[in-house]
């Protein structure tokens, strides 16, 4: 079993949830509170990951990511190697194509909370922010935490993005599901399998843990008179 590459995988995926955290919230709140009469577009484009083949979309990022690019040239400056082929390049992409697993989720569970709520805090005085904070987080926690986890899971899985983006490097940019690609192709299915297990059974835990506090907020379980 590849130890390294679910090592990278776990991080790539920590760092994805948390940075679609605190990316996600504020669009996931314009989604769910604007009446703008293009809304729908921006709703596409966040949606887009989910149609957009993962080849097409690294493609795409590996030219703007590339060293002939405003941005790939600032890089390099910077910390002296590229971000195509880096882990950094890999975040990048991670978070672009797992963004609608996190957006959906949240703009689902902001919109949910009962507007009169929301007024009638803003007319006891209290701040938009304040209100944002106090009111609708604890309000939508659940979905919040239902969109951070199939994030979690769905980086876990990636492979055509991470590929395309971030190559097949040993301890840099090799991933769990690029690790079992090339067990299969080495006639290695012991090594295969048995990652593939572990994310299997790691996957569904998570999922049922996700699953089960959704029942036990939403649909407590019913006490005895």
């Amino acid at each position: 079993m590849d130890w390294a590459a679910i090592a990278l995988s776990l991080r790539l995926a920590a760092w994805t949830t948390g940075i679609l955290l605190v990316l996600g919230l504020p669009i996931a709140w314009w989604l769910a509170s604007s009446r703008w009469r293009w809304k729908f577009l921006v709703e596409a484009v966040v949606a887009l990951p989910l149609v957009l083949p993962p080849t097409v979309l690294g493609f795409y990022l590996l030219l703007a990511l590339g060293p002939r690019s405003p941005l790939g040239r600032g890089f390099e400056s910077l910390t002296g190697h590229t971000l195509p082929f880096s882990f950094e390049g890999l975040l990048l992409a991670s978070v672009l194509y797992s963004l609608p697993f996190a957006v959906q989720p949240f703009t689902a569970a902001l919109a949910g909370v009962d507007r009169r709520l929301i007024e009638a805090s803003w007319c006891l005085g209290v701040s938009r922010f304040q209100t944002f904070v106090r009111v609708v987080l604890p309000l939508s926690a659940t979905g919040i935490l239902s969109g951070m986890v199939l994030t979690f899971a769905h980086t876990l899985g990636e492979f055509g993005v991470v590929l395309m983006v971030g190559g097949n490097l040993e301890g840099r940019t090799r991933t769990a599901s690029i690790s079992i690609y090339d067990a299969v192709q080495a006639l290695d299915y012991t090594s295969a399998g048995n990652t593939a297990l572990l994310l299997l059974v790691f996957s569904f835990v998570v999922l049922a843990l996700t699953y089960g506090l959704q029942r036990r907020v939403w649909a407590p379980w019913p006490t005895r008179s």
